[in-house]
Formats: structure tokens, sequence, C-alpha cells
């Protein structure tokens, strides 16, 4: 145990105990409405929530990579658990839970917890905002008290049933529900230290218990009273059918559960100047999905408001996670037939509120607002993650995010040909100085800038041998600026070279940087072109080229660079002039 917290817990002491004991309670007292609200939107009885946060939030803190991360269920999980709940049933849920914390485990063991960061932006708040969508959407039966609904997989379907069912509104849910929303947006202004969503539930259960008893639907005529015990262990059957069955929403689970973890964590990162460690944080989410699934519990993740919260009220290290877990499981067992006696109209809001927190709102319309490849990437991410799901959309969004980014790259690439520029002292190779009747046929020069990957090798192909059609003697390729070269540059550029050679003329390269020169020789390109003619200046490879020159096309030419030129002899009285 004590090279679990190696670094997290030096110099540790009572001091900090009580400041992690403090953030803790706070924390634990935030996520116990939360844990349940999700659970119900997730398809799933309130108490599976409360076993998540009390099992999985001490199982984060112990194995996971940062020191300040809260775990347990949260909002992103909602719309996918619920569709594999309404797919396959809460016991293949329990499975494809244990099976993606397999996967996470997985990936943190072989160190993938950096290629999180590859995620573009748009596509991470694109369907942020629309599981934000989803979550609303589905709390509008709860707060308006609708009574006969069937839960479906689908948004278009939900909001039908929505619609179907207005008649069946309730006033007393609808009171109870604004009663509740009001307490939770004014608690933070007036008591800044009490949780709003806590305030919120409290006050309305109350109302509604002396007030309004039996006109609202609860937690305990809805699921049913919330045992007061410990949840029991149970081995799912896990067969390989299922296992074949549950492999893409396990995987989905994993994904999505290493990107929020990730991301809670650089945000906590960013609070308190502090570094996590990515693939212990992610081998941790795993062991907490394997283990928690045992218990009934549903998956879990990092999550960044409860995250932020634990900062916020001081904490130093993991033990306020795992006081938080402790502090929620003592809770159950104290109050939970207390708990059965909130309205599902009182959860509604608070399911609403955080919706609406993670939406992202303003940076949405940021990106959109910049009609750019980024507003389309996350537009159609977040209409895909609503209207149909969030691995479709995912999936969508990052190979759109790609082909974009590849045009962008593509674009990057500039092929100029170039000649010595003269009118100046340092007579230094300019694009400008080059036209139809001021050029040199015998040797081209062309500077090269920009990655030659799949998506710019073409261009630079046909850029390259359109322009050469009086076949010159030499080509000078000056590329210091090409970065780097995959497979299909490398292709396109053994074409011109093979082309070119085949004709009896000469390829020449400058200025190649030392990986581009490496991975040349591993391709067999720089065997191919001749280590000889390989130059690290542009001058010695013009010196060099000179030597090619042909002495009948050199007399008597008609271009303008050529006119004072009478004799091989003097080939740099001509190059010199041009």
């Amino acid at each position: 145990m004590k090279s679990l917290f190696t670094g997290r817990l030096e110099g540790y002491s009572v001091g900090l105990f009580k400041k992690d004991l403090l953030s803790g309670i706070i924390v634990g007292i935030v996520a116990i409405p939360l844990a349940m609200s999700f659970a119900i939107a997730s398809g799933v009885k309130p108490e599976y929530g409360i076993y998540t946060a009390c099992i999985a939030g001490i199982l984060i803190s112990v194995f996971g990579g940062s020191k300040y991360q809260i775990g347990g269920p949260t909002g992103a999980f909602v719309p996918i658990l619920l569709g594999i709940v309404l797919t396959y049933g809460y016991e293949n849920l329990l499975i494809a839970g244990l099976m993606a914390g397999i996967i996470l485990c997985l990936m943190g063991i072989f160190k993938l917890g950096s290629l999180i960061k590859f995620i573009p932006r748009p596509v991470t708040i694109g369907f942020t905002a629309g599981i934000a969508v989803i979550i609303f959407t589905g709390q509008i039966a709860n707060f308006l008290g609708l009574t006969g609904i069937e839960r479906h997989e689908y948004f278009i379907a939900n909001v039908k049933e929505l619609v179907m069912h207005l008649g069946t509104t309730n006033l007393y849910s609808i009171l109870i529900a604004i009663i509740c929303l009001v307490i939770i947006l004014v608690t933070p202004r007036v008591l800044p230290k009490v949780p709003g969503a806590l305030a919120g539930i409290a006050v309305s259960t109350l109302i509604a218990t002396f007030f309004f008893s039996e006109q609202v639907a609860t937690i305990a005529t809805a699921y049913g009273q919330i045992p007061n015990t410990l949840p029991n262990f149970s081995i799912p059957e896990i067969t390989f059918e299922r296992i074949q069955l549950l492999i893409g929403p396990a995987f989905v689970i994993a994904m999505l559960g290493a990107i929020e973890s990730l991301l809670s964590a650089v945000v906590a990162d960013g609070m308190t100047n502090s570094k996590h460690n990515s693939n212990r944080e992610l081998v941790g989410q795993g062991i907490a999905n394997i283990v928690t699934p045992l218990f009934g519990g549903i998956p879990a993740t990092g999550a960044i408001a409860r995250t932020a919260t634990n900062i916020k009220t001081g904490a130093v290290s993991p033990v306020s996670g795992i006081i938080h877990g402790i502090f929620v499981l003592v809770t159950l067992l104290l109050l939970a037939p207390y708990a059965s006696h909130i309205p599902l109209a009182s959860m509604a809001p608070v399911l609403m509120v955080v919706a609406w927190n993670m939406s992202e709102q303003k940076h949405f319309a940021h990106i959109v607002k910049l009609k750019s490849g980024d507003s389309l990437v996350l537009i159609i991410t977040f209409l895909l993650t609503v209207f149909t799901s969030l691995t479709l959309a995912v999936e969508v969004g990052l190979v759109l995010a790609v082909v974009l980014f590849a045009k962008r790259m593509s674009e990057m690439l500039v092929v100029s040909k170039v000649l010595p520029d003269h009118s100046n002292s340092s007579g230094k190779v300019q694009p400008n100085i080059v036209n139809q009747k001021h050029d040199c046929p015998q040797i081209s020069i062309y500077t090269i800038e920009g990655p030659l990957f799949f998506g710019a090798a073409q261009t630079f192909e046909q850029t390259i041998l359109n322009s050469i059609h009086y076949h010159p003697k030499v080509i000078i390729l000056r590329m210091s600026k090409v970065p780097f070269m995959d497979s299909t540059g490398e292709s396109y550029f053994s074409n011109i070279v093979e082309n070119f050679t085949m004709r009896g003329g000469t390829v020449l390269v400058t200025g190649v940087q030392e990986e581009l020169k490496v991975a040349l020789q591993r391709n067999g390109l720089f065997g191919k072109i001749g280590e000889e003619n390989f130059y690290h200046h542009t001058g010695a490879a013009i010196d060099n080229g000179l030597s090619y020159l042909d002495e009948n096309k050199c007399i008597g030419c008609k271009h303008f660079a050529f006119r004072e030129c009478t004799k091989l002899s003097e080939p740099k009285k001509c190059l010199a002039r041009i």
C-alpha cells in the first residue's frame, strides 16, 4: 500500500488529514444526489449509483494517477448506459462495465494514456454538448410528472413519447421541480459552502412530504425502497457469446471513461499546478470498473465537477477521495430509508443543471462562430450524438477532423521553382525571378516547404514533373524545410527520381534534416539517389550540377539567361547572369 501513495503522501500530517477529511465529507454530500440521479437516468435503481460512488470512488483514489481525482458515475455515461440497459439488460451492463475496466487497464499498461490528447477539442465539446441535450430532455418527463412514459434508446423516439404524454402533466411535480431548481440556483449565492443540489433536494422533499404526500412520484414508488445494507458481492455469468455481444459497448465505455477521467485529471493539474500520471490513472480507472460491477455498480470515471469541488474545499491528497467514498457508504447505511422519499421531480432539476454546466455553451458558440473546419466537426459530432449514437458521432467526428487536418496540412506544402538572384549581394535563390523567358533549360532548382505526406505527395509529384517537360539535365531539390515524409510521400518521391533518371537526368538534394535523412536511408531512397548527390548547401549542388551541362544546348540558347553564354568552359557566367 505504501508504494501506491509514493510521492502523493510525502510529508503528510494530521493537519493535512483534517483538510482532506473536510473536503471528503463535502464532496460526499455533493456526490450522493448526483449518484442517485445518474443511476436513475441510466435506467437502473438509485442504489446502484450509490454503490458506484462508494466503491469506484475509493478505488480510483487509491490506484489512480491523480492526487485529486474524484471518481464515480457521471453524466457523460448516461446515454451510453441507458442504451445498453434498454438493449441488453442490467446484468449485461455489469459485464460490459467489467470488460471496459479490463480494456482501461490494458490501455494504461501499454502506456496509451498520452494518445487521448490527440482527440480534437471540437469532437469532445461536440459529443459532450450532445450528451447534455440528451440528459436535459430525458428529465423533462420527471420535471412535468408525466406518467406512462416508455424509455427509448434514441432521441427522436423519446421526444415523441414526451409529446404523446403531455396530457398526464402533474402540476404538483412541476411545483416541486421549480422549488428545487430555484434553491439549486440561489444557494451558491446565499450560502456558498452549502451544495445547491443537496439543499434543493432536501427542501423540496420536505415540502412534498408534508404538503403533497402521495401526489408526486418518489424513488420508493418508482424503484422501491433503497436498501440500507452493504451491496452484495456477485460474479455475473460471463460467456464467450456475451463477450462477443458486448465488446462494442465495452469499448465505448472504456474510451469515454478514458477521455473523461484524463480530462478531469488535466483540469485538476491546472487548478493545483500539479501533474498526474495518465497511464496510472487509466489503470486505476480500470481496476475500479472491474471491481464495481461485482457489487452491482455501474461504470465510473473521473468527475470533473466533483474533482474541482474537492480541490476548492482544500483537498491535499487522495485521502479526500477515499473519505468521500466512505462517507457515501455510511450515509447509505444510515439514511437510505429517508432517501426513498425523494420525489423524482426533485431529481430532475439536479440533472438539468448538470446538463447545462457540462454543455460548455460558451466554447460551443465560440467554435461555431469561427466558421471553420472545426465548426463543421463540432456541429456534425453534436448532431450525430443527439440523433444517432455517441459511438457513430465520435467515429465520424474523428475521421472528419483527420480529413480536414490532412487538407490543411496539404495546403502548407509549397513547391517553388527558383534561380540564383544576383541583383543583390547575397545571391540567394528566389522564385520571383523565374518566368517563361527567364529560366535555365538545363538546371531546375526547386524549394520544397512543408511535409511530404499522403495529402500533399501527389501535388508535389505533379508540380515537379509538369514543370520539367523540357527535360533538364539536373534537378536540385532544396528540402531543408521538409520536416517529415510518410510512405505515400516516399512513393511519389521515388517516382520522380525513377522518371527523371530514366531520361538520363541527375537528381541532387540539399539541406535534408537528419531525421528525414535517416528515413530516406531506411526506405532505400538515399541509395537510389546516391550519397554523393546529397549536399548541405544549394551552392555546392549548383557547382556540381554545372558539370552536367550539355555544351551544344548551351551555345546559341535563346533564353535571355544564356545570351552571353558562348562556350562550356564558362558555364558559370551563364548561371551567374540568371
